[in-house]
């Protein structure tokens, strides 16, 4: 083969790269270029059960599982995707009664109302309700468990919430 006919092999490989544009994301996300910033609402307590720290926890997960994973900017308000919304639900139930009918766990379950806004594409916008849980050991205090487990509670939450937005799955 000539060095030609290899330059324009080359040159067209070249090409071909530079004008097709993928989108790729390990998350799944699946972001308009247009949207570039996210906004994030305090999440208030509606429920006497939840923690004093529960509403302040969830807001700060939900921003950071959007600064972690887009490329989103966190603005105070007036974002591209908002989010706003309150902890409805908060309960601690046992679970897996035992032969001496004693529990031999404690379900935490936390629900939030969630209504998101995609000022860009208003047809992806929601509002539902997540709910997730975590069990307890029932011979394990919950004051020294329970942060750790409102962390994963948490994390699981935001989760479904980021896939509700943004991801096409």
């Amino acid at each position: 083969m000539s060095v030609k006919k290899i330059g324009l092999i080359v040159f067209f490989i070249s090409l071909v790269f530079t004008a097709c544009k993928a989108s790729f994301s390990f998350t799944g996300a699946s972001i308009s270029p247009e949207v570039k910033t996210v906004s994030v609402d305090f999440f208030q307590i509606n429920s006497a059960l939840a923690p004093p720290t529960s509403g302040q926890l969830f807001t700060e997960a939900l921003k950071d599982i959007f600064i972690s994973q887009t490329n989103l900017v966190l603005v105070k308000r007036e974002g591209d995707l908002q989010f706003e919304g309150y902890i409805s639900n908060y309960s601690n139930n046992p679970t897996a009664i035992q032969g001496n009918e004693q529990a031999a766990l404690s379900r935490i379950t936390m629900t939030v109302n969630v209504k998101f806004t995609n000022t860009k594409d208003e047809t992806q916008s929601f509002e539902n309700s997540f709910s997730r849980f975590e069990d307890l050991p029932a011979n394990v205090e919950l004051a020294s468990r329970e942060e750790e487990l409102l962390n994963a509670i948490n994390e699981q939450l935001t989760q479904d919430i980021f896939n509700k937005a943004v991801t096409n799955w």
